[in-house]
């Protein structure tokens, strides 16, 4: 067999996989989930890095997962993937009847509005169903308050998110001083979720400014190691003074 540019052709080829290859033969759902949310990052990595030929890889990857599970799924009679097909475009033109229906609407926040509504309308029991469980915590916090908004739960501007945030980490502090650890972790949350609504406001992502400031002090620590090194000490030896030193030096270069 041979690479091809034909949807059909991965479908047989995974399928082919599925007999022929003892390590894809054993494979079931639960066994190579976590695999699906590493290639999901690993593609959010590729974006970040502005690298589009790792990226175009990965979404390749997170297709032959898409591919893979519908072929299980199939095996047993429960899916296939025109199934899959058929359900993502009835979802689209139902959601957007904007585009393929006589709704008009005035502009993008509207036709977050609606989306949310028809959800609802299709048997949700709640605006905020269907964020996972497993999201990391930042990017559920973020998405909760983007659907309560879209349905009128929200802050006219940010100076009143501003004014709660305020309020948050003046809770906060004052845990620190007289309360227990349970305590402190449901203030700190509190912060925390005020920290991401404040971002909304001003169109920034918590979990990407995070994402971003985490790597630049991996790189600015490593420098901090890297300088020490060449002077021959080692990290545990060096004091406070000489590690900020250089960490003020990783300023200018990082």
């Amino acid at each position: 067999m041979q690479p091809s540019r034909e949807f059909e052709d991965l479908v047989e080829l995974v399928s082919i996989l599925r007999k022929e290859c003892p390590w894809d033969r054993k494979q079931t759902h639960e066994s190579i989930k976590d695999n699906l949310i590493e290639e999901a990052y690993e593609a959010i990595e590729a974006i970040d890095n502005q690298d589009f030929n790792e990226f175009k890889k990965e979404l390749g990857d997170l297709l032959l997962h898409v591919v893979f599970h519908t072929n299980m799924a199939d095996e047993k009679a429960e899916f296939n993937i025109g199934d899959v097909i058929y359900t993502l475009m009835d979802k689209l033109i139902t959601r957007h009847p904007h585009v393929f229906g006589e709704q008009v609407v005035d502009g993008e926040d509207q036709v977050a509005e609606n989306w949310e509504n028809i959800k609802l309308k299709e048997g949700k029991k709640s605006t905020l169903d269907g964020l996972p469980a497993h999201l990391p915590a930042l990017i559920r916090a973020q998405r909760m308050q983007e659907k309560a908004a879209n349905v009128g739960f929200d802050w006219p501007e940010w100076r009143q998110a501003w004014t709660k945030l305020e309020e948050e980490l003046a809770e906060f502090k004052q845990t620190l001083e007289t309360s227990s650890k349970e305590d402190q972790a449901d203030e700190f949350g509190d912060l925390l979720f005020s920290l991401v609504n404040v971002a909304r406001f001003f169109d920034l992502t918590a979990e990407d400014s995070l994402r971003l400031t985490n790597k630049k002090f991996e790189s600015r620590f490593r420098f901090v190691e890297q300088s020490l090194k060449e002077e021959g000490k080692p990290l545990k030896e060096a004091t406070l003074e000489e590690m900020d030193k250089f960490w003020e030096a990783s300023k200018s270069k990082i």
